[in-house]
């Protein structure tokens, strides 16, 4: 296939990214996988882009892995079982990785399935909008395998340990309004305004200041791993700095003269 499997799009500080293998229902290729990978990296290193929202192209968010491929001992299922170049996939270049590493909100906006390596990713994003018509599949446990890429790190987190073995060991496909119960997404819209809604909560959190935000998300990874008197110390040395910034200065001034603010991020 010619066309580039992640596609890249720019609104007003809102970066779009595509998982562009619509006749596949873009599943994950080593292409896929490494383009995805730099796209993260890029869109967090990028001071312009100040929210990525992920989604997929035609009826599917993700369908995970390549299994096609997989069955054959290429792709991504042949590195990982050890028959195709395993070396070029540690966990440093694992896109959940990425996700969780970076300082940039994502939004992932599931637009159809979300199975396997795809519902990880999406389990990776910050917040989730779901499409009325899209489902997630957790079926793991009915494939012989595991949640590879993250999902065994964010599901006790996201639901607590009852539900996340529930979700995993039962492997049900849930519908939006299972996902959403289970408390897996933020919002269930429907299926014609699903960018439209994600792009108005985007551009939400692109007009608010951006060091807050990336203070915000830093402090929230963090947290998950320190007691809480360590960090609270944490977060009064980020207040203090965020006290300097001029962001915090017209956010006072634009409260002060009843004005939208216009954050620059410095």
């Amino acid at each position: 296939m010619s066309e580039a499997p992640v596609l890249i799009e720019d609104h007003k500080g809102v970066r779009w990214i595509k998982l562009n293998r619509p006749d596949a229902m873009n599943t994950i290729t080593p292409r896929m996988l490494s383009q995805l990978n730099d796209e993260l990296k890029a869109a967090d290193d990028n001071r312009d882009v100040r929210v990525v929202i992920m989604t997929g192209t035609g009826r599917a968010f993700c369908a995970g892995l390549d299994l096609k491929q997989a069955s054959r001992g290429e792709g991504i299922g042949g590195a990982l079982s050890g028959t195709s170049g395993a070396s070029h996939f540690s966990t440093r270049e694992i896109c959940t990785v990425t996700l969780q590493r970076m300082d940039t909100p994502v939004i992932a906006a599931i637009n159809g399935a979300a199975a396997g390596y795809g519902l990880d990713l999406a389990l990776g994003c910050d917040m989730r909008l779901m499409s009325e018509s899209a489902i997630l599949m957790p079926g793991f446990a009915k494939m012989g395998v595991i949640p590879e890429s993250g999902g065994t790190w964010y599901l006790p987190r996201l639901v607590g340990w009852a539900k996340a073995c529930e979700i995993s060991m039962l492997g049900d496909t849930l519908n939006a309004e299972q996902s959403l119960d289970f408390g897996l997404v933020n919002k269930i819209v429907p299926a014609e305004e699903l960018e439209t809604i994600t792009t108005e909560w985007a551009s939400k959190i692109a007009n608010n200041a951006p060091l807050a935000i990336t203070e915000m998300k830093r402090l929230f990874r963090h947290g998950l791993t320190q007691d809480f008197e360590s960090h609270s110390h944490h977060v009064l040395m980020s207040v203090l700095n965020l006290f300097k910034s001029n962001d915090f200065k017209e956010g006072v001034q634009s409260f002060i003269e009843k004005r939208p603010p216009e954050f620059k991020g410095n």
